[in-house]
């Protein structure tokens, strides 16, 4: 992720390494990388081949703690890790970094120049997968808080539970996580039967679906516990702040629908006479993927 480029769209990162000998020399600035300040190295996407496709333009480098010319400058506090008053130097977060003339080893490349998106995106499928299981398992634990809240708190004596409201919360969320489970567990097999590329739209469900359900549980449960639930005396506010992050993180929820909706698309073609008349057009290979 770039200050100066949409996060969103990684083609357009700007940071280059141009081989100099022996060593890659780094410039660009980068932001939100993960445990930067206080990790032994850090992984770099970079622009190494600038006249290449889209795709095959950047390279993975795997830059160690103390190389001169990557600079820490500081670390952008977030709703999940703000600020607290403890200066830049608490553990983790998501360090901003400027690149000046950063020498890098030539064998600190890791796979072949050009094969910076294909690394990454080994690593983020199955991420997603990982994301979306433990979302389900948070899931539950919010929505266990909100139905023991439900039949233990009353309101002009009666349950909070018999309030069509709160029955409602609980009956989206109750469906909504089952339906969570059901897409990562068919995401999974599909790529254990068809692999990774052929899973992409799978994958890409289970990420902006478990997001959504993920922060509507934990909003849902916040409400029903009031002022008490946004209070830091129950860990729902904690896990509220989380959830927000996961709407943007590995992709915002709206790349991933746009990313489903075009590979929906690509299986039909346009039909005659409609609406008149309407001859189903999905492929086999569509056939496959919708298995």
């Amino acid at each position: 992720t770039e200050p100066e480029t949409a996060g969103s769209d990684p083609t357009q990162i700007q940071t280059t390494a141009v081989l100099d000998g022996d060593e890659y020399v780094v410039k660009g600035h980068k932001w939100f990388a993960s445990n930067a300040a206080v990790a032994d190295f850090v992984l770099a996407m970079v622009v190494t081949n600038p006249e290449g496709v889209p795709y095959e333009r950047a390279s993975m480098l795997c830059i160690e703690k103390g190389t001169p010319g990557m600079n820490i400058v500081r670390n952008v506090h977030t709703m999940d890790h703000p600020w607290d008053g403890h200066g830049d130097q608490h553990l983790g977060g998501h360090a901003e970094i400027v690149f000046e003339d950063c020498r890098v080893p030539r064998e600190n490349l890791i796979g072949n120049p050009g094969e910076g998106f294909l690394l990454a995106q080994k690593r983020l499928s199955g991420g997603r997968i990982h994301h979306a299981m433990r979302w389900i398992g948070t899931c539950h634990r919010a929505f266990d808080m909100l139905c023991e809240r439900a039949v233990s708190r009353t309101m002009h004596g009666r349950p909070l539970g018999d309030k069509q409201f709160v029955q409602d919360f609980i009956a989206e969320s109750r469906t909504e996580i089952d339906a969570a489970r059901l897409l990562t567990l068919h995401a999974a097999w599909h790529w254990d039967t068809y692999g990774a590329e052929k899973s992409r739209m799978q994958i890409a469900q289970i990420k902006y679906w478990g997001a959504r359900v993920l922060y509507n549980v934990i909003d849902r449960s916040i409400q029903v516990h009031g002022a008490m639930g946004f209070s830091t005396d129950l860990p729902l506010e904690r896990m509220y702040r989380i959830a927000r992050n996961f709407r943007i993180s590995d992709g915002a929820d709206e790349v991933h629908k746009s990313f489903i909706a075009r590979r929906v698309l690509k299986d039909y073609k346009p039909v005659e006479g409609y609406p008149s008349e309407h001859v189903p057009t999905r492929t086999a290979a569509a056939q496959e993927r919708f298995a």
